[in-house]
């Protein structure tokens, strides 16, 4: 139908120019780009990007990593094939609008007075009169203020034996179409713009280098430093300690990372964070200052920075984005586990710095790594779904590293922890991150202290006090080379529990003993080890001063027990001594992520032409109508028809509504198409 209104187009010659036009600007080659670049955005949003590999390592293990890694997706944003398919884009989309605006805004402003009756009489809307004694004159004047009424702009034409009179309103909802498409082309460069796209030429061409080494900002060399104004857009961060100011952020690039200098300085005065009840962080507001001798003077700028109220200085966005320890000063008593000596070793340290320390095969790095002073958990023992909580108390998390470079990581709470009516010290260990934490529970004494536990330890691995003590005990024969061989057996049950717990006990059974008689021998074997442990741990309570002559009472029972079961699985725990947490000064640090956008106008009007155009398209509609009036017999013909290009059936009312008012005029007409 339309070619009986629209010009044909001449025919075009197919030249590689033209089929390369042809395809940039196909709404195919659009469509699957903006696909790609929606999958590209999806994952960049659910993958968390720019975080250091190992953390990657950890969460995808070896192989996936590197698959990963070679596709980009933990830069998603600065990965070559995105900003090539993004640019690929623009052109697309550019190419598009060369192509139909020309069009469009001749459709914009044409009438169509060049239009036959038969084509008339062929659209949806339309209808038809027969006027005797009405001049075509008259008639067109009716119709033309029927147009005007209806806020339709119309142009008249004569024909000769016809006059047509073509009207339309909303043509402006053509500009839906090349707003959007705009759109998409401003904010992609806007994109480019505001991205690494700028660090990454500047890499390409050896401009600056990537640091991977952990290195104090200050030791940063200068190939891996950022001049303020040097990239037009970035967002970095940085984690500061109260009362510490800096001048840069540290920007993540793939396993490294580069020194983004500031205009401007940043302190932090003061801090705090307040939690819900499950222990999530409920608020944290940072109280910080600006220093700028350049625009302040002497008199710098003091703000609130808190979750979603950023502050917005010379163009720099600086937004709270975390929290942590700062260097908490902590001081430490390390208790020596395997040997028999029990003379703690005094330290302090901060967290983030690490200590040497002296272990059974070398030397060991102790790395301070976290502080905690609040650590609310769900309740031991509580039913899934219960909502109960329990503050643990201040907690420190450290790593105790060896010559090879294997570390296993430690929680260690400072105060003794209530489970099941008894007191225990806990330490958490794990041999890599990402796994779950193993439990050590050391149970505390009457006086809330390690003192015991750690006595009876010791006991057990002086070999010289075991053989006096078990030279003394009461013998259970008379047979004296009996005796020395039962006392020998002893010294051995207790060095292989001391070495590998009740395991390694049952382990020798198994290798000495047949397998007919294993299972006796085996309790046999656990009977005289707990006999063993019981003499020493008496000979701890006498030590202490206990009044044994009624006997071991119910507490000090449990203790032995629970003792036990602490012994049992030190070996496995990993560390030459427990790590205790005397005393600390906290110092708490904010994170911030500073953002400077040179693009941000840009994207924004991008944004600005995406709505008008998405509101021009979806909420206006282009409407035409025509008139074709006609001298007939002894009066005049007329022939109504209109079309719109979208909300085709408030068209259809208000078609019907302009009918009635020329039927109102003119008369009913002789037929008509659907108004319905």
């Amino acid at each position: 139908m339309s070619d009986t209104i629209t010009a044909h187009r001449p025919a075009q010659r197919r030249t590689l120019g033209w089929v390369l036009l042809e395809f940039l600007g196909s709404m195919n080659l659009a469509i699957t780009l903006l696909v790609v670049v929606a999958v590209a955005s999806i994952i960049g949003t659910v993958l968390q990007q720019n975080q250091p590999y190992s953390d990657y390592v950890i969460k995808f293990g070896p192989f996936w990593f590197d698959v990963f890694n070679r596709l980009g997706l933990y830069d998603v944003y600065g990965a070559g094939w995105f900003i090539a398919i993004l640019g690929f884009l623009i052109l697309s989309t550019s190419v598009c609008l060369y192509r139909q605006v020309p069009g469009m805004a001749r459709e914009m402003f044409r009438f169509r007075t060049q239009v036959r009756l038969e084509s008339l009489r062929g659209f949806h809307q339309h209808a038809e009169w027969r006027l005797p004694e009405r001049a075509p004159a008259a008639v067109l004047a009716e119709v033309t203020g029927a147009f005007r009424a209806g806020g339709y702009r119309w142009r008249v034409r004569d024909h000769g034996d016809h006059q047509v009179a073509a009207a339309m309103k909303g043509g402006y909802q053509r500009l839906g179409y090349l707003f959007t498409h705009a759109a998409v082309v401003v904010i992609g460069i806007g994109g480019l713009l505001d991205g690494n796209l700028w660090l990454k030429l500047k890499e390409w061409r050896g401009e600056i280098a990537v640091e991977t080494r952990e290195l104090a900002a200050r030791d940063v060399p200068p190939a891996s430093r950022l001049a303020p104004g040097a990239t037009p857009a970035f967002r970095g961060n940085i984690m500061l300690p109260e009362g510490r100011a800096a001048n840069f952020v540290f920007l993540r690039l793939r396993d490294g990372y580069l020194v983004q200098e500031l205009p401007f300085a940043i302190e932090l005065r003061d801090f705090q964070v307040e939690y819900h009840a499950t222990g999530q962080p409920k608020s944290f507001v940072s109280q910080v200052r600006i220093h700028d001798q350049e625009h302040l003077g002497d008199q710098p700028l003091d703000a609130t920075i808190q979750v979603n109220h950023p502050l917005t200085y010379r163009g720099y966005s600086i937004y709270q984005s975390d929290f942590g320890d700062g260097g908490s000063k902590l001081e430490l008593r390390a208790w020596p586990l395997t040997i028999s000596r029990l003379e703690p070793l005094d330290a302090q340290g901060e967290v983030g710095s690490a200590l040497k320390v002296s272990g059974p095969n070398g030397s060991l790095n102790l790395e301070l790594a976290e502080f905690r002073t609040f650590n609310l958990l769900p309740e031991p023992g509580a039913r899934p779904g219960d909502r109960k909580f329990r503050n643990f108390g201040p907690s420190i998390g450290f790593k105790l590293r060896d010559a090879a470079g294997e570390a296993r990581e430690y929680v260690n709470y400072m105060a003794p922890v209530q489970l099941e009516d008894r007191w225990f010290f806990v330490s958490g260990v794990r041999a890599r991150s990402g796994e779950q934490f193993t439990y050590l529970h050391i149970p505390a004494d009457t006086k809330n202290s390690l003192d015991r536990f750690l006595h009876f330890n010791a006991r057990l691995r002086d070999e010289e006090g075991l053989r006096a003590l078990l030279a003394h005990a009461p013998a259970p024969t008379e047979n004296s080379d009996v005796q020395r061989n039962l006392n020998l057996v002893r010294l051995n049950l207790v060095g292989l529990f001391i070495q590998g717990g009740f395991a390694a006990v049952t382990e020798r059974a198994r290798t000495v003993v047949p397998a007919d008689r294993l299972q006796e021998a085996t309790r046999l074997y656990l009977n005289i080890l707990r006999d063993t442990l019981a003499e020493v741990f008496l000979e701890v309570l006498r030590a202490e001063g206990v009044n044994l002559e009624q006997g071991v009472g119910e507490r000090e029972d449990t203790f032995f027990n629970d003792a036990l079961s602490a012994l049992a699985v030190l070996p496995d725990y990993g560390s030459p001594f427990y790590l205790q947490l005397t005393g600390f000064q906290q110092v708490e640090a904010s994170g911030f992520q500073v953002a400077h956008s040179g693009a941000a106008s840009v994207v924004y009007a991008g944004f600005a032409l995406l709505s008008i155009g998405v509101f021009l398209l979806f909420y206006t509609s282009h409407r035409r109508l025509w008139a074709w009036v006609a001298a007939d017999e002894d009066g005049s013909r007329l022939v109504l028809a209109g079309t719109g290009n979208r909300r085709q059936a408030e068209f259809a009312r208000e078609f019907a509504a302009l009918e009635a008012t020329l039927t109102r005029r003119l008369g009913a007409p002789e037929s008509r198409g659907s108004s319905e």
